[in-house]
């Protein structure tokens, strides 16, 4: 088991939002972006959501062990090719937001 707390590289969080056009199916290219992910060092895992209400947002939130391996796989050709495919389903480009994990572990309580 990995001891989060003592890795010196920490595990990141990523959140790719897509602002979608009326009426378009992502969920293809979601499949096919995730397939390819996987083969990546350093991926962890990927889940897909969806708004709702209101403006078609969907987003992809990816696990992945360091900001290196996250960011070998955003500049990847395949990457880049799969999303070239997107273009006419989204408004506008996708929204990249990275966190750092932190684990609940490493969490205090502190009473008031």
């Amino acid at each position: 088991m990995v001891d989060f707390l003592k890795q010196k590289e920490k595990m990141i969080k990523v959140i790719e939002g897509y602002e979608l056009k009326k009426g378009a199916d992502i969920q293809p290219l979601f499949l096919k972006l995730r397939s390819y992910a996987m083969t990546f060092p350093g991926f962890i895992s990927v889940e897909h959501i969806r708004s709702l209400k209101g403006t078609a947002i969907a987003a992809l939130l990816y696990n992945w062990s360091q900001r290196e391996d996250w960011e070998a796989w955003e500049s990847s050709k395949l990457r880049k090719q799969i999303l070239g495919e997107a273009e006419t389903l989204l408004v506008s480009e996708p929204r990249i937001t990275l966190y750092e994990v932190i684990p609940t572990s490493a969490w205090t309580y502190t009473k008031y």
